[in-house]
């Protein structure tokens, strides 16, 4: 009991001390001892990783999941140590409704047929949207949350034991200063050597923890690589299915009519640019001599006054009454027109015929 009463009043004084040499220094009435500029800058350092990591953190979160109760849920079930519920995204959603309006209209129809088409490919966007988010959180947001729960508390503890250590420091300098007998001279400057060696051991500690910021920096950097690559992927997929279902719709004959008898929007004469579609990746060896062969292929057609056969590449939807809309895989006939655009030719498919862009073509043998 006596050694906790001893203790206790121990601690109070040490209290009472620094909360003295704190005011004093505020007031500009006491010295103050300055870190060292390596220190202040590792600290100021720490600090600027806590804020943007925190930043980055958030609006990852608000990215992933733009919903705040959404959030603010999951939060509460992470915190209580309890799985999150699986709760069926917007693309699923959207996905089932297509599919029941389309067996209700009739899967033998065009609408019906098309409608439960497109609820597929929806249903396969938001899985890959659960993917994506699953990924990004294990490989990205944990790592930035355990940053901030873990290394930068231990360093914000660390840091107050420093601050702690710098004013039993002044205020055994002080204390040094108002001693004016012999044995309280003694007693002083034991005092400071003491606190002295204290304040050094604990800024030692406290550099060698901010030096470690820069390991923090380099694996937020590959947790960054990490989340571009799950972004790529769940892009990637998302275009593909895209591309896929836009081929399946394409198959219905009515988007012809659709598409080619639209009247002009303005009076004047219209200049379509045919867009580049995206394309999947080749090995740049066989890019290149595609695209030259193909290139003299349509130089050879521009030469003389015939016809030839061209596979469509891609769905294309006519800007005018002047072209010709196009589906993926289908074959017609292109010829070239003397002053005509040297990006367009003339494409013929039975009774219709209008300008098609040659890079949605390759000419067949």
């Amino acid at each position: 009991m006596d050694f906790n009463v001893k203790r206790f009043a121990a601690d109070a004084g040490t209290f009472l001390s620094r909360a003295v040499q704190f005011t004093e220094e505020k007031l500009g009435q006491a010295e103050k001892t300055e870190l060292d500029a390596h220190l202040e800058n590792l600290l100021t350092r720490a600090e600027c990783t806590k804020h943007w990591t925190e930043r980055i953190l958030k609006q990852t979160e608000v990215l992933l999941q733009p919903n705040p109760n959404v959030r603010i849920e999951e939060f509460l079930y992470e915190k209580l140590d309890k799985k999150v519920p699986t709760r069926v995204n917007n693309h699923e959603l959207l996905g089932q409704s297509m599919i029941d309006s389309g067996n209700e209209f009739g899967p033998g129809t065009a609408y019906g047929n098309a409608l439960i088409k497109c609820g597929e490919t929806e249903k396969q966007l938001g899985g890959a949207e659960r993917e994506f988010i699953q990924s990004s959180a294990i490989n990205f947001l944990t790592p930035f949350r355990n940053f901030l729960e873990g290394d930068f508390k231990t360093i914000l503890k660390e840091r107050k034991l420093l601050a702690n250590k710098r004013l039993d420091l002044d205020a055994a300098k002080t204390r040094l200063k108002k001693a004016r007998m012999a044995d309280a001279r003694a007693l002083a400057e034991q005092d400071l050597r003491m606190t002295q060696s204290e304040f050094d051991r604990q800024a030692e500690i406290t550099r060698l923890l901010l030096e470690g910021v820069s390991s923090t920096h380099a694996h937020h950097l590959r947790c960054l690589n990490d989340f571009v690559e799950a972004q790529t992927t769940y892009y990637a997929q998302c275009y593909q299915y895209m591309v896929d279902l836009q081929k399946q719709l394409g198959s219905f004959p009515s988007s012809f009519a659709s598409n080619n008898n639209q009247p002009s929007v303005s009076g004047g004469a219209s200049v379509s640019v045919p867009t580049l579609p995206l394309t999947s990746s080749l090995p740049s060896g066989r890019a290149s001599s595609s695209s030259s062969s193909s290139s003299s292929a349509f130089n050879e057609l521009r030469s003389c006054s015939g016809s030839r056969k061209a596979r469509v590449l891609y769905d294309y939807d006519a800007a005018g009454s002047s072209e010709l809309s196009l589906l993926a895989d289908e074959v017609i006939m292109v010829s070239s027109v003397p002053g005509m655009d040297p990006d367009w030719l003339m494409g013929e498919r039975g009774n219709q015929k209008g300008k098609v862009p040659i890079t949605y073509l390759e000419l067949l043998n």
